[in-house]
């Protein structure tokens, strides 16, 4: 019988010692040892599934895995030590030197580092798409091209592409497409219902949702994972045991803990939209979001994070940010503790300012991830810091 996801969230178990503890044991273990020789030999010949090394991987790492694959209805999965880590490692182990990727304008910042900086080193290039013209990107598609990477909901702009359009599109051309769903979560998005092949995520957000550990995530077909693990075991960016573990345990209260985030968001949201010190807000579940039938479409709520400008450029920004009391300036999100960030300054710093009004990033935006606080704290916290 097919469980509902709380329940996979919580009930989903690999390995227990003789012990048969209730909640899984941490394996702080870089190693593991073999029967005789003939157990190492065939270990390592692959010709049975063990745990050799916990680069290759651990017991945590594998319940963890496990979970987020049942999440996305994925069939394998591999967990990396940091979101950033999950995007170059899935990246290289499916590019080579010559290939083209065609990407979404509006991504994280370090991605577009990427792209712009590292990859052309080993003659990999890219083209930028505008989200809201997803059909010029057949116009963009070369021989080279190997890949489509892009975010729904976006990093910091909170906009939503099509999934079930850029999967057709992936369809037609024979593309890969991968889709950041750290903004989402699995339990508001499952981007492979769409038509995605691989759904990376920053366990360090929502699936962590406490800020206090590092971790990625990569999953989707067994094809392109076992790429994606022969590549990482070699290069080295698996996730610790310990983080695993911590990350595990999250996930069983990722449910209720999203259910609330986003309940905060869009009171937020609405009460952004009608003050006098604001220019504009987005959230996906506002109904004046352009997007909103889109992501009413593909996605469960609207998520955690809130983006909207303060009237009066980087100035006023500034002094907005100053005035904060209760919230944290900080750049993580998805964390009980709601944060406050300026992406044009922070996350995005290293952009040009043509690439960040490309991606819609003004002097004036803020980007808010709405946390576990009562409402009524948050909004009178942002609305004194607005007015002054």
């Amino acid at each position: 019988m097919k469980k509902k996801f709380e329940t996979e969230a919580i009930r989903t178990q690999t390995e227990r010692t003789q012990f048969l503890e209730h909640s899984a044991p941490m394996y702080l273990t870089s190693s593991f040892v073999f029967e005789d020789a003939e157990d190492m030999r065939a270990s390592f010949a692959e010709e049975k599934e063990r745990n050799i090394y916990s680069r290759y991987s651990n017991p945590n790492s594998n319940e963890f895995v496990a979970k987020v694959c049942k999440m996305e209805g994925a069939e394998a999965g591999f967990a990396f030590a940091s979101g950033m880590a999950a995007v170059f490692s899935t990246l290289a182990a499916l590019l080579d030197s010559g290939d083209h990727i065609l990407s979404a304008a509006n991504i994280f910042g370090s991605t577009h580092s990427l792209f712009n900086n590292f990859f052309p080193k080993w003659n990999i290039s890219h083209s930028y798409f505008k989200i809201d013209d997803l059909e010029s990107i057949d116009g963009l598609v070369t021989e080279k091209t190997k890949l489509i990477y892009a975010e729904s909901p976006t990093n910091p702009g909170v906009d939503i592409l099509d999934l079930e359009v850029l999967g057709k599109i992936a369809k037609k051309h024979g593309l890969i497409l991968i889709i950041d769903n750290c903004f989402a979560s699995p339990y508001l998005q499952q981007p492979i219902k769409f038509g995605a092949d691989l759904v990376i995520h920053s366990g360090t957000k929502l699936m962590d949702g406490q800020g206090r550990v590092l971790a990625g995530i990569t999953v989707g077909s067994t094809a392109l994972i076992d790429k994606v693990y022969r590549f990482s075991r070699i290069t080295g960016p698996a996730l610790s045991p310990f983080n695993a573990w911590v990350l595990s345990k999250s996930l069983e209260t990722l449910a209720i803990r999203v259910d609330r985030h986003c309940e905060n968001a869009l009171k937020l949201a609405e009460f952004l939209e009608g003050h006098a010190e604001v220019n504009w807000v987005k959230y996906p579940f506002l109904k004046s979001h352009p997007k909103y039938n889109v992501a009413k479409k593909q996605m469960k709520a609207g998520g955690c994070v809130v983006a909207f400008e303060v009237k009066g450029g980087l100035e006023a920004g500034q002094n907005f940010f100053d005035a904060i009391k209760l919230l944290s300036l900080s750049a993580n999100l998805g964390d009980s503790r709601s944060i406050v960030t300026h992406p044009a300054s922070t996350t995005h710093s290293k952009l040009s300012e043509e690439e960040r009004m490309t991606a819609g990033i003004t002097s004036g935006m803020v980007r808010i991830s709405v946390g576990l606080e009562h409402i009524d704290d948050i909004i009178a916290d942002i609305d004194q810091a607005l007015r002054k």
